[in-house]
């Protein structure tokens, strides 16, 4: 049988194995992608450090990882519209199908939804086995580095684009990697201004470089509402809160326009006192952020890479898989935007 390296999570304990694994064989409507690049994510860190959260949810061992792109290996015998050689990154969530949200064109809130790298083997391997249905065919444009962090990416666009941009004061709490992503989608879509709050100074640097018209940082005592103060606005209109911090999300409210909207992706604890009627009596729409719309979100990414937006800037680090603990590494330090593991 074939072997394969792949960054296994052997053990339910801190650490990430590279270890030798079969290759895997396509069924009849699957894909074998060769992988070339992938992005360590928040998600992987949880796993590789063994959290509460990722006790809960992996299965030892597993393989994972869940951002990437590659070329195509093999197809199944049922897949057609695919080749051999195609270049590709996929959709991370798989979707049963037939539940009453895929019945009706909403994948991504599939309630039988399988993640990759989460609950099957992913992409930190060399070959990823995916359903041809999840496969993005990668337009000549778009760089590998790029497509390798199209996931979060689209998390970013889900979160942004959600509520008309052009013309509106924006804020983003919780400026990390996917927040600074955001950043770069609102100014790119003519957003007046673009407010991002972190804990991090260099968090926050990368996303004064994706375009932040000012950003704040609550641990040096700076407050949103200076923020406002000094842009000369009444409030925000658009909220992207991704810090799931109730302290930001209680400022984020506060600061927020009569009439305006927010979109949550920051995971928010239940045990906090929501401010309800600060919501109510401004007139403020939540809603919630989970993955990615399939396929809305796939060709908005596409068009804005194409158009021009610059994602170079949250790119901070490259390693060779060997290198992987490196990566790993400087992911626990948090001085990092995101981290490329290369498998050429």
């Amino acid at each position: 049988m074939k072997k394969m390296k792949a960054l296994v999570k052997a053990r339910p304990e801190k650490g990430i194995w590279m270890q030798e694994i079969p290759v895997p064989e396509p069924g009849v409507n699957d894909v074998i992608i060769r992988i070339s690049k992938s992005a360590i994510c928040g998600t992987d860190l949880h796993i590789y450090e063994w959290d509460k959260w990722a006790s809960k949810t992996i299965r030892t061992p597993m393989t994972i990882g869940h951002e990437y792109m590659g070329y195509i290996e093999k197809t199944g015998a049922g897949v057609k519209n695919l080749k051999p050689g195609d270049r590709v990154t996929g959709e991370g969530h798989l979707a049963c199908g037939h539940c009453r949200n895929c019945r009706r064109g909403k994948e991504h809130v599939c309630e039988n939804s399988i993640g990759i790298g989460v609950n099957i083997d992913g992409a930190f391997a060399e070959y990823l086995k995916l359903p041809a249905v999840n496969v993005v065919p990668l337009d000549h444009r778009i760089p590998d580095e790029w497509a390798a962090i199209m996931d979060p990416f689209g998390n970013a666009t889900h979160t942004a684009l959600s509520f008309p941009l052009l013309g509106e004061h924006i804020l983003v709490t919780g400026a990390g990697l996917i927040g600074s992503m955001a950043v770069a989608i609102a100014r790119y879509t003519g957003a007046r201004s673009v407010v991002a709050s972190a804990l991090s100074d260099y968090r926050l640097d990368i996303a004064k470089k994706m375009g932040a018209t000012m950003v704040v940082n609550p641990s040096r005592g700076e407050k949103i509402s200076d923020a406002v103060k000094s842009l000369g606005m009444r409030g925000f209109d658009i909220g992207l809160e991704m810090s799931g911090s109730p302290k930001a999300f209680i400022e984020m409210v506060s600061n927020m326009y009569n009439g305006s909207s927010i979109s949550l992706l920051g995971i928010l604890p239940s045990d906090f006192e929501v401010p309800w009627s600060d919501i109510i009596f401004k007139a403020i729409t939540l809603k919630g952020i989970y993955g990615r719309e399939m396929w809305e979100t796939w060709y908005k990414m596409e068009q804005m890479i194409i158009g021009g937006i610059d994602l170079n800037p949250v790119i901070t680090h490259r390693f060779h898989i060997d290198d992987f603990q490196k990566g790993f590494d400087v992911m626990e330090s948090a001085l990092c935007g995101k981290v490329i593991l290369s498998w050429d």
